[in-house]
């Protein structure tokens, strides 16, 4: 086990005594689960937490974020299994992403996995698409607009436009993987692809890719896709969804799962 690893458990296991909570999944997000880690990339830690069931029957609303301050590379933050699912009804792409990390530290119960097993019920191609667009448009006005832009930053508005092309193309959750969405969706052979290939080398390796001049071919392709699905983004549909009674039985089944007999409260 690497040093950040044990790093990571280590803080994990202080939330959970400082927090009074049980950690219920813990993962990497961010460039490090999407496959284009540079070497100097920040570790993104993310969470599943519960507390124990008194603190859900209290009339006193309970935090539901629990965050700790960056240091070093590592950002740790987490979610209450309460909002995890309440997310989850509206499709809510971080938390799908985060289910899907090929970077798991931590799956404890069977919770993770049975949320996973709803995704493609609780799928919402349109909700999806407007998290995708919404993030590519932000970061693409906010970083790619000089003569010169911060080169790295084309990965950041090129990985969820290839998403938002991922579900037209197929209509469901899409990879982490930039690799895969790239190798899927950018012809081979192609210019586009070409350059793209270049810069995830260069990313991969160390390069800084700090301010250089723009690249055309890719702010081209950005601005087509961008237009593309504003203007479709509307037409897909939000899918089925899933019951509100089955999240509500999954979180009281967690809640017996993690706490069992430690707690003073019993159905």
């Amino acid at each position: 086990m690497s040093d950040i690893h044990t790093s990571i458990i280590r803080e994990l296991r202080t939330i959970e005594s400082e927090e009074n909570v049980r950690i219920l999944y813990a993962c990497e997000s961010g460039s490090r689960a999407w496959g284009f880690p540079s070497r100097d990339s920040d570790y993104d830690v993310r969470f599943l937490y519960l507390r124990c069931p008194e603190a859900y029957l209290s009339i006193f609303e309970q935090r539901d974020v629990i965050e700790r301050p960056i240091s070093d590379l590592l950002d740790i933050n987490g979610w209450d299994l309460k909002k995890g699912l309440t997310l989850f009804r509206k499709s809510n792409p971080p938390l799908l992403e985060w289910l899907q990390s090929p970077v798991r530290y931590e799956e404890n119960y069977t919770v993770a996995e049975s949320i996973r097993s709803l995704s493609p019920l609780g799928f919402s191609p349109k909700s999806c698409i407007y998290h995708y667009l919404n993030m590519a448009r932000g970061n693409y006005r906010t970083y790619l607009q000089g003569s010169e832009v911060k080169i790295k930053k084309y990965f950041y508005v090129l990985r969820p436009l290839l998403a938002c092309a991922w579900i037209e193309k197929y209509q469901e959750v899409p990879p982490l993987d930039f690799t895969i969405l790239v190798k899927d969706l950018i012809p081979e052979g192609s210019e586009l692809r070409e350059t793209v290939d270049r810069l995830l080398v260069r990313k991969m390796s160390g390069d800084k890719l700090n301010l250089e001049p723009r690249i055309e071919g890719i702010n081209k392709y950005l601005e087509q896709q961008i237009s593309h699905f504003e203007q479709i983004a509307a037409q897909f549909g939000s899918g089925n969804g899933v019951e509100d009674s089955v999240l509500d039985e999954l979180f009281r089944s967690a809640l017996l799962e993690v706490w069992g007999g430690e707690s003073r409260w019993t159905p």
